[in-house]
């Protein structure tokens, strides 16, 4: 049984504890486009880089790893839901000698701009750092080691650790204790096993800041596909890593000891997990024998339906949600990515067999692809809307990230992008598009939100929700956050939360700080009119919910996209019939049939 550091120190086990190592790992938040840090009371998504760097601290703390006269204090800090006190930080380890170890986990390229600014008082002050993450790996796997900025931690003395921790996490604490950091902890060549490692997991105080007190784990590492936007294949590799049912029952029977029983498993493919169908038998045991109410959301592709058993096996496992990376509906744009994986001809008979099984679906959909305008965008999201059986759809905007394949085409050749790495957060413009400006990308991007959750769509969403018996009241918490967050915060609804905190001194360096008297009153007048327009949008979809399900007939609400799967659909889908993409895919399709039939 896992226990905290609090819980071994309290046992008396030690008989001699001279010293306290001070280890505080952080999950940096980033800025908002008028300089503040995004923060909230109660966050949507928990971290799992946070859960899995603190569950091999806390193995390594119970082994007293650090020798029998010397404790570790670990503290975990997402900054998506909890302030960076960095003065109070700083007087703690001042009060142990500077005897620790600042921690910033899970970097991602956005939040690369928060994480160093959170180092500076710490290494002005003499208090090793050390940085991993998704920034600093995908660098160091796709270019040379001091590009995209990474020649500022180093200047600044943090420690850059890329790859993954398991069975190095030991060595490298004690390099930490000794005062003995290297600059650079370079993995990236050398991707561990999983099974059999200690577990991602946080104590139900740090979970329960979550909106719906979710945990998370990974059970596998690595996607077999290559679409050139994704920084995931280049960081944790193209090959199946996992861990056992064993390690995943261990994780749920932990979690479920602190009454915790809902996850995000982060895997971004779970269809590719060599040992899913191993997995699954194992949770729907837990459920099923044990009597633990999972409820599980998980990412997979567009051909996990091919498997056979996996959406049936996904729920009897517990799968309640489930995002898919649609991405787009014309192949042309599919194929400039390399999503070859993606077949548009597929896409209902995917997500209807999801459907079958009263499944929440979510899609991403990527705007900004080269043979996107503003009327193809439009266009396509009608078509969505008509033909598709999707609950949700999520836009990012198509961005090079650092450790993508795209991001290095677009460096070695000298591509001007946006030098703010703040803006890489998937929601802004940071390159020139072939036909549009980038202010009318901007404009577009934002225009999608509002043209997908149009009042008239919502109410179509809701009565296929009824229709396919999904659980409505958790349907409308999740549209509340869809309608409002990127039109009242400019933010993504999976990096929203609920109540926007802030405080002035998270005021990104090199703007004003504003003087109290003047930043509380305006922020309390935001908070209050946001979440007016919040609880009105909530009241309404409410009472949408009423009517539909006081209706005899909702069960019997069909459309276009819910229409099962017949012959010569490309005659009747516009999906399959307003591009020249779609038509050749079709032209191939059917000479595939006919070679194979």
């Amino acid at each position: 049984m896992l226990t905290s550091c609090r819980e071994i120190r309290a046992r008396g086990d030690v008989v001699s504890e001279q010293r306290r190592f001070q280890l505080v790992l952080i999950k940096p938040s980033h800025y908002d486009d008028e300089g503040y840090v995004i923060r909230w009371w109660r966050a949507l998504i928990p971290s799992n880089a946070l859960a899995s760097v603190y569950g091999l601290a806390l193995d390594a703390a119970r082994r007293r790893m650090l020798g029998p006269d010397v404790a570790i204090d670990i503290d975990v800090i997402d900054e998506g839901n909890t302030r960076v006190n960095i003065s109070r930080l700083l007087r703690r380890f001042r009060r142990h000698g500077n005897f620790g170890l600042l921690g910033l986990v899970g970097v991602q390229s956005n939040q690369y701009p928060r994480a160093l600014d959170i180092a500076r008082p710490f290494r002005a002050a003499g208090i090793q750092v050390a940085m991993g993450g998704f920034h600093v790996s995908g660098c160091l796997a796709m270019l040379d080691g001091s590009a995209i900025d990474l020649d500022q931690a180093y200047g600044l003395g943090i420690s850059i650790f890329a790859g993954e921790a398991e069975n190095r996490f030991d060595a490298f604490l004690q390099d930490a204790a000794a005062g003995q950091l290297k600059p650079l902890y370079n993995f990236m060549d050398d991707l561990p096993g999983m099974a059999g490692t200690p577990i991602p997991f946080l104590p139900r105080e740090f979970v329960k800041r979550t909106a719906g007190s979710n945990a998370t784990f990974d059970a596998g590492r690595g996607c077999p596909f290559q679409c050139s936007f994704c920084t995931i294949i280049n960081v944790q590799g193209r090959k199946s890593r996992y861990r056992s049912a064993d390690d995943i029952e261990q994780i749920v029977r932990e979690n479920w000891r602190q009454r915790i029983a809902k996850y995000f498993i982060t895997d971004d493919n779970f269809a590719r997990n060599a040992e899913w169908e191993a997995i699954f038998d194992r949770l729907a045991r837990l459920r099923e024998v044990d009597g633990i109410p999972l409820g599980l959301m998980i990412q997979v592709d567009t051909m996990c339906h091919r498997i056979p058993n996996f959406i049936e096996k996904a729920k009897r496992a517990g799968v309640t949600r489930v995002f898919i990376g649609l991405e787009n509906i014309n192949p042309d744009n599919l194929m400039a990515s390399k999503k070859r994986q993606n077949k548009i001809i597929e896409y209902r008979k995917m997500l209807l067999a999801w459907k079958a099984q009263n499944v929440f679906v979510y899609a991403g959909y990527i705007i900004g692809f080269p043979g996107d305008t503003p009327e193809s965008i439009r266009r396509d999201i009608g078509i969505i809307q008509r033909e598709l059986p999707l609950d949700m759809l999520e836009f990012t905007m198509l961005t090079p990230l650092p450790g993508s394949e795209d991001h290095k085409v677009m460096w070695s050749k000298g591509v001007a992008m946006d030098p703010d790495l703040n803006n890489y957060d998937l929601e802004h413009v940071v390159v020139d598009h072939p036909t549009m400006t980038r202010e009318e990308l901007q404009k577009v991007y934002e225009e999608a939100w509002n043209l997908y959750y149009a009042p008239e769509h919502v109410v179509t969403l809701l009565r296929r929700a009824a229709a396919n018996k999904l659980p409505m009241m958790s349907f409308v918490k999740a549209l509340v956050q869809f309608l409002t967050m990127m039109q009242l915060e400019k933010v993504h609804p999976l990096q929203s939360g609920l109540f926007r905190m802030k405080h002035p001194s998270e005021r990104r360096p090199g703007l004003p700080r504003e003087h109290a008297l003047s930043f509380y009153p305006r922020h309390v007048a935001r908070l209050v009119w946001r979440n007016a327009q919040l609880v009105g949008t909530t009241l309404w979809l409410l009472r949408l919910k009423r009517q539909i399900e006081r209706d005899p007939n909702r069960l019997l609400y069909t459309d276009q996209a819910l229409t099962p799967i017949g012959d010569h659909e490309e005659e009747t889908y516009d999906h399959l019939s307003k591009t020249a993409g779609a038509k050749a895919a079709i032209e191939h399709f059917k000479k595939v049939v006919a070679l194979t039939h």
